[in-house]
């Protein structure tokens, strides 16, 4: 259906201002306000029926239940120091060597962005890595800059690393060993070449000595039993994905599962971490479910899928790499996800569900890594640094992401396609 032409700029206009207004919060409104504020308006002024607005909203149902499970998993793992006991440990074993806990804290966030999502490491990791180098009496930012960056880095490890892939695959997920065939290796070159542009980087800050003074600490009957419920949950997970299941629903069922184990010694633990989770993020989503779907009736749909068109007349290396590209830079535009909806709609249309769905997916989740207004984990990660009182200014995070983006994504790419 052709909208008027007014109504289609007004569309646009509405959606892109609510999507920037949303990246940049201005007056410290939150996120959630100025996506379901922009969803609102277009529902108001019959831009788009409410009949269409509810089956967008319902069309995301496996993202909220994906998004709520691993919210729940990150502040169980949180109320229980599991964090802050992972970051000792590394801050430990580093032995007085600053490059030597960059690396273990480098490694500790690559697995918690496979395992309970780059949200986790973003938002959870970050304070409890903070907290550990400041006992260390070391500069921060290497460490920080770390968390920020392997959360996207990693984020297409598995499935449950990000809710982009969620989007981006919607019905059509790969099963996991499928995943792993098409991404490990993608995976593994994205989370070195990140690690050794961001190790050339801050080199100069990591010259120095750790405190000799840090004691080993240790975990809390309630934190081993956190931890316990968290390595059961990652596997269900895992084994889901393996399943071809949908997400949504064994991700809420495993976070139910991980309470469950610790309540067994902390009975009040269900209270606090609902209370602590952001349950804002949920209407935030599905204020961009309704806005992506207003884009479409507005021509976007169109202008991706004569995009899609054009690369298929390529050849396969150019398709996937152009692809990848440009969703990169455009997810710092736009932010990924809803990036990662409009791809994830156009893919479909276009049944173009090989190399090149599998590229733009690798550009969605590592392209964020150039600016901090590139992903939902990045901006959350910053607000992060705000509460602590660290600043790390949208133009540092620029300088390095500009290295570290296209390096790691433009091998990462040549790896899928070939």
């Amino acid at each position: 259906m052709h909208l008027p032409y007014l109504a289609t700029i007004l569309i646009w206009t509405i959606s892109l201002i609510s999507i920037f207004l949303m990246l940049v919060r201005p007056r410290g409104i939150a996120e959630a306000y100025w996506a379901c504020g922009g969803a609102l308006v277009l529902i108001v002024g019959r831009l788009i029926s409410l009949s269409a607005a509810g089956q967008a909203v319902r069309a995301g149902i496996d993202v909220y239940l994906f998004l709520t499970g691993m919210m729940i998993l990150a502040e169980l793992a949180r109320e229980e120091g599991v964090f802050e006991w992972v970051a000792d440990v590394a801050a430990y074993h580093a032995n007085g060597s600053q490059s030597r806990l960059f690396l273990l804290i480098y490694i500790t966030g690559t697995i918690v962005t496979a395992l309970l999502s780059n949200d986790a490491t973003a938002v959870v990791l970050t304070p409890a890595v903070l907290a550990v180098v400041r006992r260390a009496n070391v500069e921060p930012k290497p460490y920080l800059l770390a968390c920020a960056l392997i959360a996207n880095a990693a984020s297409f490890v598995f499935p449950i690393s990000n809710p982009a892939n969620l989007v981006v695959f919607d019905q059509h997920m790969p099963p996991l060993m499928q995943w792993l065939r098409i991404f490990i290796l993608p995976s593994v070159v994205s989370v070195v070449v990140t690690f050794l542009c961001l190790r050339l980087v801050t080199r100069n800050e990591l010259r120095g000595q750790v405190a000799e003074n840090l004691k080993k600490v240790t975990l809390s009957t309630e934190g081993k039993l956190a931890l316990v419920g968290l390595l059961i949950a990652a596997a269900a997970l895992i084994t889901a994905s393996a399943l071809g299941l949908p997400l949504g629903a064994p991700t809420c069922g495993a976070a139910v599962f991980a309470m469950v184990v610790v309540m067994w010694r902390d009975r009040k633990v269900p209270l606090r971490v609902i209370r602590g989770v952001s349950w804002a993020v949920l209407p935030l989503v599905a204020g961009l479910f309704v806005i992506v779907e207003a884009l479409q009736s507005a021509g976007m749909l169109r202008f991706a899928l004569s995009g899609l068109a054009a690369l298929t007349q390529t050849s396969q290396r150019i398709a996937g790499i152009s692809a990848g590209f440009a969703v990169a830079v455009l997810s710092n535009v736009m932010n990924n996800l809803p990036v990662g909806l409009i791809s994830g709609v156009a893919l479909q249309h276009s049944h173009q569900l090989g190399p090149v769905s599998d590229a733009v997916l690798i550009g969605v989740d590592l392209g964020p890594n150039l600016s901090v207004t590139g992903s939902l984990a990045t901006i959350l990660w910053l607000i992060a640094l705000r509460r602590e009182k660290v600043e790390i200014t949208a133009w540092e995070f620029l300088k390095i992401g500009a290295i570290a983006m296209p390096l790691a994504l433009l091998p990462s790419l040549l790896v899928l396609t070939n």
